[in-house]
């Protein structure tokens, strides 16, 4: 009788704790996301100097509230969960871990709090709550377009890789120590922070040559930018146009599918992939 009372209440709970679908469940994450969101907030205020100063005793009081919530909560995932297991070692059992572990590392590491931010992660949960889940399949494209490309991002890499050794090294030749370019390590530093058009301006070249060399890398440096993101946009421009072409009906015309349907979900007819 008992293992049936609490066999009710754990899957009660497990409907609560993980399914947006009922009210209650809802309600749950909702109130979720507002903690996240005020344990977030918290991390940033109290990295303020003034605030820190004013009101940390305030904040830390509110942040181990939170954070003993969110202990719970986890314990209370791990006991409700069907496969606690495969929760715990799950991308969202990971997350959840690591956002309440920071607070107790407070207590043996000074600052470490502050690596609560963590919890901002949480907040992808979101896509389950507003039902957005059907949206995630474009983040798909997305990686996929980049594991197509992965080969032409490497060899574009390789070729930074090269150009930012060669022009630190000229510019080590040309500028010398006495110009700031103490090494050639320092003087790549300089070829990467000028080739991305990034320009920090705590090196640069004096001489007359090293100007023109210098003048030569941000010409490239707008050049290169364009690149990788040229090859990423026409991997995902080739495989949508492969998705919306492979997974049309031919019944009804619809091509509003998965990108591994099988059958039309407006019609019911074989989709011919």
């Amino acid at each position: 009788m008992n293992s049936s009372k609490s066999k009710t209440f754990r899957e009660k709970l497990y409907v609560i704790i993980f399914e947006a679908d009922t009210p209650k469940g809802k309600l749950f994450d909702v109130a979720l996301l507002w903690l996240i969101f005020l344990s977030v907030i918290i991390a940033l205020l109290d990295s303020v100097p003034i605030i820190h100063e004013k009101a940390h005793g305030w904040l830390l009081i509110v942040e181990w509230c939170v954070t003993i919530l969110f202990t719970t909560e986890y314990v209370l995932r791990i006991y409700s969960a069907r496969k606690p297991i495969s929760y715990i070692f799950s991308f969202f059992g990971i997350i959840d871990f690591l956002s309440i572990l920071p607070t107790y590392l407070s207590l043996f590491i000074v600052g470490s709090h502050y690596l609560i931010v963590i919890r901002i992660l949480r907040f992808l949960r979101i896509f389950r709550v507003l039902k957005m889940a059907r949206y995630i399949g474009a983040s798909k494209v997305l990686l996929d377009s980049m594991t197509a490309s992965r080969h032409k991002i490497v060899v574009f890499l390789e070729m930074i890789l090269t150009i930012v050794v060669l022009m630190g090294a000229l510019m080590y030749i040309i500028e010398g120590p006495e110009n700031g370019f103490t090494s050639i390590p320092r003087s790549i530093y300089w070829a990467i922070v000028t080739l991305t058009t990034v320009g920090y301006g705590d090196i640069s070249p004096q001489t007359a040559l090293g100007q023109t060399l210098a003048s030569f890398v941000m010409i490239i440096g707008y050049a290169i930018i364009a690149v990788p993101t040229g090859i990423i946009t026409a991997e995902i421009t080739r495989q949508s146009g492969q998705s919306s072409n492979a997974l049309v009906c031919k019944k009804c015309k619809n091509d509003k599918h998965d990108a591994d349907a099988v059958f039309c979900k407006q019609c019911g007819a074989k989709l011919d992939c």
